[in-house]
């Protein structure tokens, strides 16, 4: 992969409509497969809205009939704006394309970012992004010999398989508090080239994700 570029395109008062953005992204990204254009990552902030990846349920749009943007990559539903640091690297990947080798090249420099501000994450088995964790709990005793415990891998329908490894933390099956996100990864690749990207949460006002389900999970941050 060529040397990343970075632009900024706006923050603040000057935050991007997403569809303007949207829109920027298509422009690199036919840029980039024609090698016009190095390997470039787009970073802004997002007046409020709510974006919904290809796999968002009914039940995890707002139930308010607020507006949702339906985009073309993977994930469920999110939402962006102020406080949140959003990039949209756009990037040619080498063959043979390895989806999930891009998603932990990504964690990777979200977790490194956030170490350098003394703020201590992890990845976590069977979920992409950036993540928090919670602290131990004591614990839980058995009741009439089952356990009070659950295994996501089991029932989490958003549990991937692929996400696991020494460098990710175990599946919450209980053992902690609840696990904060810090990070969201949403991505697509076409021809070989990413779009979408990461969302940073750096100061956002967390009662806009009161009215979904974000990113289809139900049992964390």
């Amino acid at each position: 992969m060529s040397e990343l570029r970075f632009v900024r395109l706006g923050f603040g008062e000057d935050s991007v409509e997403y569809q303007e953005a949207w829109q920027k992204q298509r422009e690199v990204h036919a840029a980039r497969f024609e090698d016009t254009v190095p390997d470039t990552c787009l970073l802004l902030e997002h007046p409020p809205v709510y974006t919904a990846g290809r796999r968002t349920a009914e039940n995890e749009r707002p139930l308010d009939g607020t507006p949702v943007i339906d985009v073309d990559r993977g994930g469920k539903i999110t939402w962006h704006g102020p406080g949140q640091l959003v990039g949209y690297p756009i990037q040619k990947l080498p063959r043979p394309v390895d989806v999930v080798a891009h998603v932990r090249r990504l964690e990777d420099a979200l977790i490194r970012t956030a170490a350098e501000f003394g703020v201590e994450t992890s990845r976590v088995e069977g979920r992409s992004g950036v993540w928090v964790l919670g602290d131990p709990v004591e614990e839980r005793a058995a009741l009439g010999g089952l356990s009070l415990d659950f295994d996501p891998r089991l029932r989490d329908e958003e549990f991937d398989p692929r996400m696991n490894g020494p460098e990710y933390a175990p599946s919450n099956a209980g053992q902690r508090r609840e696990d904060r996100k810090l990070a969201a990864i949403g991505i697509r690749v076409a021809k070989g080239v990413t779009m979408h990207g990461f969302a940073l949460n750096v100061n956002p006002d967390n009662t806009w994700f009161d009215r979904i389900v974000p990113c289809g999970i139900r049992d964390a941050g």
